[in-house]
């Protein structure tokens, strides 16, 4: 009976102790992961291989992403480039890191080649957001501000000239002791000082976002999400007439392009409100809101595709 007991046991603990060995190995395998995972973005941490929101913009509007699905929306391509930490270190990541110094040698040559820039877009209220994501993890915070830069990559890809506004609205606020509602006399001094600085701009843009729900600023098109349109006209604007009539004739294409994608004009005046939101600077001034709170960044970006065109058949038409 001993000899047939032994044997059992023999093969019991034989077991045992293989199931430990498969759980070591899992574990230091779990663990190694862990540590590569946290090396990974430690070292490119210490590396400071930090993307900027417009270098990021182009990267995926250009869709330099060979190892990521073209099928896949603008949100999950980023999502993809930051979930992955082997994916960071591989010729993509790469690829953004020399794509940032193309953009840099690009922005040298366009400044020795001194093109005039035709179009301004700027945001009063730059700390905008758009719905978070893991976009923040690669730098990038999907604000109005990466929707502006959307904008005039388009724009420019339509050959009209574009410069963006990319200092700080809050600095200008906190050196002079303002609040948050001196936003638009925040961003007028820059406005002002482009204007001379660039006598050859004519049209400016204010870029915005909506603080209304998900469903009221969202808009199904043709099977594409689109993050709704909105124009804005100060109404304590002496000339506001004039913006209007501007303003109405981008709204009117919208509508025959893109049904329900604009909102429409609202008309803001009377107490206890800005009334001109820099309007008076010129009659090609548009105060434009896109999507809200809860808007992805992809939906910002087929809506800024939609203006961009339309906006380019419109200031085209009337430059000829």
């Amino acid at each position: 009976m001993l000899f047939l007991v032994m044997p059992m046991t023999k093969k019991f603990i034989s077991k045992t102790h293989t199931k430990k060995k498969h759980r070591l190995r899992h574990l230091l395998l779990l663990l190694s992961f862990i540590t590569s995972c946290y090396l990974t973005y430690t070292y490119l941490e210490q590396k400071s291989y930090k993307i900027s929101n417009k270098v990021l913009v182009k990267f995926l509007l250009k869709e330099q992403t060979p190892h990521i699905k073209q099928e896949l929306g603008l949100l999950e391509k980023v999502e993809q480039l930051v979930t992955k930490p082997t994916f960071l270190l591989n010729s993509n990541y790469k690829g953004l890191v020399k794509l940032e110094k193309e953009v840099k040698k690009e922005e040298k040559k366009k400044q020795k080649e001194e093109k005039p820039p035709l179009i301004y877009i700027y945001n009063s209220h730059q700390t905008e957001e758009y719905a978070p994501s893991s976009i923040a993890e690669y730098s990038v915070t999907p604000t109005v501000l990466v929707g502006s830069y959307i904008l005039e990559e388009r724009l420019e890809q339509n050959g009209l000239e574009t410069l963006v506004e990319e200092r700080s609205i809050k600095d200008v606020i906190k050196q002079n002791n303002w609040n948050y509602n001196a936003s638009y006399q925040a961003s007028r001094i820059y406005l002002n000082e482009v204007k001379q600085k660039s006598p050859t701009i004519k049209y400016f843009i204010d870029l915005h976002r909506d603080s209304l729900d998900y469903n009221r600023t969202t808009v199904t098109i043709n099977n594409k999400s689109y993050a709704k349109l909105l124009f804005l006209i100060g109404l304590e604007n002496p000339s506001y007439e004039k913006n209007l009539a501007f303003t109405e004739k981008i709204n009117q294409r919208l509508n025959e392009k893109y049904p329900t994608l604009s909102k429409g004009i609202y008309k803001k005046g009377g107490k206890g409100v800005n009334g001109v939101y820099n309007q008076d600077n010129s009659e090609f001034t548009i105060l434009l809101e896109v999507g809200g709170p809860d808007n992805k960044i992809e939906e910002v970006l087929n809506s800024l595709n939609a203006f961009s065109e339309v906006f380019s058949e419109v200031i085209t038409s009337s430059e000829s």
